[in-house]
């Protein structure tokens, strides 16, 4: 397993800290207790109406294991926007209050899922045609909020990160090629935790070998200078209900 530190919220500094120098930093208590029942029972409800219209062997992310897709739409994603326990932290990364959100998602693995080869979540967009800069290059540009449902372990298949790979040059190793001190770079944390992470930072599912669904929910957010503009998946009547805050935050996102 990869051992990490669960950076108290309150801890802001030291947040970002790590988040520069492992690309991803682990959030104690990001939701609370009753956040945490609202996203469950979400996920749960999600969970068994997209099971049953796809079967396990068509999952969008291979065999049991499904990307939740866009659920901005739903309030117990909505929620998860304008958390005050994950904000500050992506305030003091940008040094900013100007970035945007870009919806809500998350994925999930069933019983039986296989390990998920090595990937990053962001293609390089600059094809610098003199080949002198990368989207490696730069600060980071897309974050992602990842809530975990339940508690991650080594059987229940865990996301596992690679630390400091968010600006590597490096090839991403095939699951043939990859390591075994990769394959246990498995995170282990409770149930309410929020792992704010670059995208470019080398991860993949592990194999589920438990009994239980492992789920995870997210939501992400561009920097204030990476202007891809996403569609509205937000509903205007939900982002009605949301604080100021949150209605700023998913300006590029709700629905005219």
């Amino acid at each position: 397993m990869l051992q990490i530190e669960l950076v108290e919220h309150t801890d802001i500094d030291k947040a970002f800290t790590v988040f520069n120098r492992d690309g991803f930093v682990a959030i104690k208590d990001a939701l609370t207790p009753q956040q945490l029942e609202i996203a469950q029972a979400g996920a749960q409800r999600v969970i068994a109406e997209q099971t049953a219209a796809v079967a396990l062997e068509e999952a969008n992310r291979g065999f049991a294991r499904y990307s939740f897709d866009s659920q901005t739409h739903h309030p117990e994603w909505a929620m998860l926007i304008d958390l005050p326990t994950t904000l500050p932290i992506i305030d003091r990364i940008w040094s900013s209050t100007d970035y945007f959100c870009t919806g809500a998602g998350g994925d999930y693995s069933l019983p039986g899922a296989k390990i998920q080869p090595l990937h990053s979540d962001l293609a390089d967009f600059f094809n610098d045609p003199l080949g002198q800069t990368t989207f490696r290059d730069i600060p980071a540009p897309f974050i992602v909020v990842n809530f975990l449902m339940v508690d991650f372990t080594k059987e229940n298949g865990a996301i596992r990160f690679i630390p400091a790979t968010q600006r590597s040059h490096h090839a991403i190793p095939s699951l043939e090629d990859e390591p075994e001190w990769m394959k246990n770079s498995i995170v282990c944390a409770p149930a309410g935790t929020g792992i704010i992470r670059d995208v470019r930072c080398w991860h993949g599912g592990t194999a589920n070998q438990s009994n239980e669904i492992r789920p995870m929910t997210s939501a992400g957010y561009f920097a204030p200078w990476f202007m891809v503009r996403p569609s509205g998946v937000l509903p205007r009547a939900l982002h009605d209900t949301l604080s100021p805050r949150g209605q700023e935050l998913s300006r590029m996102i709700v629905a005219d």
